[in-house]
């Protein structure tokens, strides 16, 4: 049996126990000892992080070769159209190489949504709407380029799940323990 804990991760918060002077860490919110990050989010991201104690499944859970799908909600700049949506499902070259076909569709804001702290910026004459986005890969900031690289910048990004696992019932800066 394994042991993790899924965590609502706020805006601002680093991914790591060890503080750097500058951020809020997971020290903050989790007291377990030997937990740690089966991968990331950006500090001015928001949402589900998975922590394991069991190396291995870190290591499964992390893993590009497992593919494992993660579901963002993101709120961006604009009203995407039909074809932004299809680049996104298509996949896009970036950068670092073309991304693999992404789950994309236009969704109402996410119910019980938490306010971010601080908000995001607010543009009188431009709207904004918010996608649901779920990729199998994990290349840096990945959403955010993909996002941008449609003409709909990334305004706030919040992982909604990760596999099976999701924010269901999870408060901001809370956290709940699974056995697997």
């Amino acid at each position: 049996m394994s042991r993790i804990l899924l965590f609502n991760k706020p805006y601002g918060v680093i991914c790591q126990f060890s503080r750097d002077g500058l951020h809020s860490t997971l020290a903050d919110y989790i007291s377990v000892p030997d937990f740690y990050p089966a991968g990331r989010l950006d500090t001015d991201s928001e949402g589900l992080l998975v922590l394991t104690d069991d190396g291995i499944l870190q290591h499964r859970i992390t893993d590009p070769k497992h593919k494992h799908p993660k579901t963002y909600w993101v709120q961006v700049e604009g009203l995407p159209n039909q074809l932004a949506l299809e680049m996104l499902q298509r996949g896009l070259e970036l950068k670092d190489g073309l991304t693999l076909p992404a789950y994309a569709k236009l969704i109402p804001e996410p119910e019980n949504l938490w306010p971010r702290v601080p908000p995001i910026r607010e543009r009188k004459t431009i709207p904004t709407s918010w996608l649901e986005l779920t990729i199998r890969e994990g290349k840096n900031r990945q959403v955010r380029r993909m996002t941008a690289a449609v003409g709909h910048p990334t305004l706030r990004l919040i992982r909604s799940a990760i596999g099976e696992w999701s924010l269901s019932g999870l408060q901001v800066g809370q956290w709940r323990e699974v056995v697997i």
